[in-house]
């Protein structure tokens, strides 16, 4: 029984052109800052998003941590939602490894709240309480369902006023900006730190680019390495991060669609449970509290289907669209889904 796999965007494997980028690419070591590959994916990148340059790193997670460590000393705080990425994901690396503290606001989408978080910005009152030093920013929103963050903007604008960096963990920013219409750099060029993915929906087998100054990328790479993870020949998976970044933005589209054809097949099936017309990007988001059923009952009912599904929450199943996952197969899974589920 062949498997339809909407864990996540991560599942997909090297296509046959990028495998070809793959073994052609020209390395060096990167630890000596010797890789064109990777030189030319971290310049590519940085360019994307409207910054100086760029540092290639095996995952996300080690994305954030150097970016955040780079703009939060030991001992401050990060402001973030309270269901982002680097709050509940990162199995407490920013205290564990950066000794950073975090406070966070909550909304029902993960999204943005100005007031929120204006009343959160804690100043600098001296040797008594943790100071703000900075405030992360997940968009698209993983466990919110996808969303886009709406008032990026107004927050950049916030932070500018009062002297705060801001952090953005884009590892679905190209999703964003597909569906927004947003250039990259429009979001990019107002954070002093932003990371985005390879190896999610632009399918490529592994890393993320964290981007930022000249000053700030030159810190990061010296705490990659103090972090036991410099790379030598990584070319190799440059060269599959280049193929996706020039091959891969454009079909996210595709998994959008898919994703809002999932969401309708649900919501009509079990209503209540998704809301099709908040599906903004790949991911789907559904509450079956109403259905009596337990996430885990339907996980496994599922999986005996061929399908497999993840939870995010007591009650919340979470489906992701990707480019190994056919309009077809998105359909076969939604209709077996609702029938579990009614």
């Amino acid at each position: 029984m062949s498997l339809i796999d909407l864990r996540s965007d991560t599942v997909t494997r090297p296509s046959a052109g990028m495998l070809a980028a793959m073994t052609t690419a020209p390395v060096g070591d990167d630890v000596y800052d010797e890789d064109p590959t990777v030189h030319e994916l971290e310049d590519e990148v940085a360019g994307l998003l409207g910054h100086e340059a760029g540092l290639f790193t095996v995952t996300g997670s080690l994305a954030n941590i150097l970016g955040v460590r780079a703009l939060v000393p030991p001992g401050s705080e990060v402001l973030c939602e309270a269901r982002a990425h680097i709050a509940r994901a990162e199995l407490g690396a920013h205290a564990a490894v950066s000794g950073i503290t975090t406070r966070t606001w909550s909304t029902p989408s993960g999204l943005i709240d100005l007031e929120q978080i204006r009343e959160l910005i804690a100043p600098d009152l001296g040797p008594y309480f943790v100071q703000t030093a900075a405030v992360s920013v997940e968009n698209t929103h993983n466990f919110g369902g996808g969303t886009i963050q709406t008032s990026y903007d107004a927050l950049a604008d916030l932070l500018d006023s009062v002297g705060l960096p801001l952090h953005l963990d884009g590892a679905r920013l190209w999703n964003a900006s597909v569906a927004s219409g947003v250039p990259l750099a429009a979001y990019g060029s107002r954070a002093a730190a932003a990371s985005v993915c390879l190896s999610k929906g632009l399918g490529a087998p592994v890393g993320s680019v964290l981007v930022g100054s000249t000053e700030l990328i030159k810190e990061a790479r010296v705490w990659r390495k103090r972090l036991g993870a410099g790379w030598r020949q990584a070319g190799v998976l440059a060269g599959a991060g280049l193929y996706a970044v020039r091959n891969n933005v454009h079909r996210l589209a595709e998994d959008h669609a898919n994703a809002r054809l999932i969401a309708e097949i649900l919501a009509d099936a079990a209503p209540g449970s998704v809301k099709p017309d908040q599906v903004e990007t790949n991911i789907v988001v559904a509450d079956i509290a109403a259905t009596g059923k337990t996430v885990p009952e339907i996980i496994e009912a599922a999986r005996t289907q061929g399908i497999l599904l993840s939870g995010v929450g007591r009650t919340q199943l979470r489906l992701v669209t990707h480019l190994d996952a056919s309009t077809t197969n998105c359909r076969t899974a939604a209709e077996s889904l609702a029938r579990l589920l009614g």
